[in-house]
């Protein structure tokens, strides 16, 4: 199963392997580390599944608009090593619980939901879980 949630919420037991998706950990400077996230708050970082740092500065600060965040997403974790990390993770997420982690409160405008029905491309009995 693999479920998406804010790596700001609790951990909760159901989370299985808690992966942290997001490029860094810190304030909106990109600087200050952020108060609330260390290394507790996830098992594993894999900040080469985040978007690059220009897609984020141009969806955040140029507002950029969201479908075309996700298209340059998908164009950039469809890139060949990055694709291949996320067939390792869609596999992994077929015998094991893997929560995907990011700062977004809402998976409606993020791309860790994007990731998530990008591994349900590469293993179709995934079960998602998108909060």
């Amino acid at each position: 199963m693999l479920k998406t949630k804010s790596i700001l919420l609790p951990k909760e037991g159901s989370d299985g392997m808690r992966i942290s998706v997001m490029s860094r950990h810190t304030l909106n400077d990109g600087i200050t580390p952020h108060p609330q996230i260390n290394s507790s708050s996830y098992d594993l970082w894999l900040p080469n599944l985040a978007p690059p740092a220009k897609l984020l500065g141009d969806y955040y600060k140029r507002g950029l608009p969201f479908e075309q965040f996700k298209e340059q997403y998908l164009s950039y974790i469809n890139q060949h090593e990055i694709k291949i990390e996320v067939q390792k993770l869609a596999k992994k997420s077929i015998d094991s619980v893997i929560t995907l982690l990011c700062i977004e409160e809402s998976p409606e405008y993020c791309h860790r939901k994007i990731l998530s029905e990008e591994c349900k491309k590469y293993q179709l009995d995934l079960i998602l879980d998108i909060r």
